[in-house]
């Protein structure tokens, strides 16, 4: 391992530049414990990022930064990727900065159609100031735009709608379901429904598979992963986190995932050299409680790099649910997981489901 991480390879990196926000998530509570401006990382921090294939700027809200088009030409000399996840609400903002970068991807997260996203973003008109943002990057000619929807019982039925509105547009569509962990400030988050939430996501990973891009097919199996998850079961594919992917928050700590009950730190930007930060002994400390960890996250952040490494685990499973498109009506059947079967048949109880899902939220899972 340490051969590896010394060989200069590029990265995955997501960099959380604020934990301000003007969204009142009800499954995030981060807007209640904010960064103060004056502590939140600078450029010259920023300068010591290694490189990187991939890099994700969050927050918080990220566009509440005034200087965001300076942290975004100083990434670019680090990355060859940029998306930034917002909510859209600073709709001038974001068609500012688009107009610098317009090779920039920018994610807005919407939690499934006006009602429920409002109700649930906190965000009075919410859902019409994001996809009005939306459909002016589009019109645009933005290329790398996409909605992100975190998944819970309240707007699973949106799910697939919402999926269509976007796709309509030609716009990318990234899903989550609920986490806990420091990062969101909750340890309450829990599907109730979770039959209910699986047919949703199940009727999206069938019309994922049957279409004509095999970067969607992928992303079936993304989900698919997210109804293993939902269901409290280890995750699909080994966790790379703090080897291929890293953190860093607005204070300069570098970890290596945002998924912890509590903050795992290998060092800080602001006093040390990468360098220095990625192999020191607090790293390899670090690495080993992941190596540990059973958790079982299943976020976008660590799945996508892992389903890099692994490749042929996600595409025997799409070859496998494309062939099936010849000999049945619907290629995916969320049955097809012992689990979702065993809890049909009365094998696993909803109690015995809850509590796999009350570890987590303790940490002790």
């Amino acid at each position: 391992m340490a051969d590896k991480k010394k060989t200069g390879k590029k990265l995955n990196g997501t960099v959380i530049v604020t934990y301000r926000c003007n969204s009142r998530c009800n499954m995030c509570s981060r807007y209640k414990e904010p960064s103060r401006p004056e502590d939140e990382i600078s450029l010259d921090a920023l300068k010591k990022l290694p490189p990187m294939y991939f890099t994700n700027i969050t927050g918080g809200e990220p566009f509440i930064r005034m200087d965001l088009k300076d942290i975004v030409w100083e990434l670019y000399k680090k990355s060859d990727r940029i998306v930034i996840s917002t909510n859209g609400f600073f709709t001038e903002r974001i068609i500012d900065l688009c107009r610098e970068f317009p090779q920039i991807g920018i994610r807005i997260s919407i939690e499934g159609l006006e009602k429920n996203n409002n109700e649930i973003r906190g965000l009075e008109d919410g859902f019409n100031r994001g996809y009005t943002t939306l459909k002016k990057l589009h019109e645009m000619g933005m290329k790398d735009i996409g909605v992100g929807m975190t998944i819970q019982d309240r707007n699973a039925s949106d799910l697939v709608p919402l999926y269509e509105l976007v796709d309509e547009l030609g716009m990318e569509f990234a899903t989550a379901a609920l986490h806990n962990s420091f990062y969101f400030v909750e340890n309450r988050n829990i599907i109730h429904n979770r039959p209910s939430v699986a047919e949703n996501l199940e009727d999206l990973i069938n019309k994922l598979l049957k279409s004509n891009s095999p970067k969607k097919w992928f992303r079936a199996y993304f989900n698919h992963g997210l109804i293993n998850y939902i269901y409290g079961q280890k995750r699909l594919l080994p966790c790379g986190t703090g080897v291929d992917v890293f953190f860093i928050d607005p204070y300069g700590d570098v970890m290596p995932c945002n998924g912890t009950k509590k903050k795992e730190v290998m060092g800080n930007l602001n006093n040390q050299t990468w360098e220095e930060i990625w192999n020191s002994p607090s790293a390899e400390s670090v690495r080993k409680k992941v190596h540990q960890c059973n958790r079982d996250c299943w976020m976008i952040g660590s799945a996508s790099p892992a389903m890099r490494r692994y490749i042929w685990k996600p595409a025997w499973w799409v070859v496998k649910h494309k062939f099936l498109f010849f000999c049945k009506a619907k290629s995916y059947d969320m049955y097809e997981n012992k689990i979702v079967r065993d809890y049909r048949d009365g094998i696993v109880t909803k109690s015995e489901l809850d509590y796999l899902s009350t570890c987590d939220i303790c940490g002790s899972k």
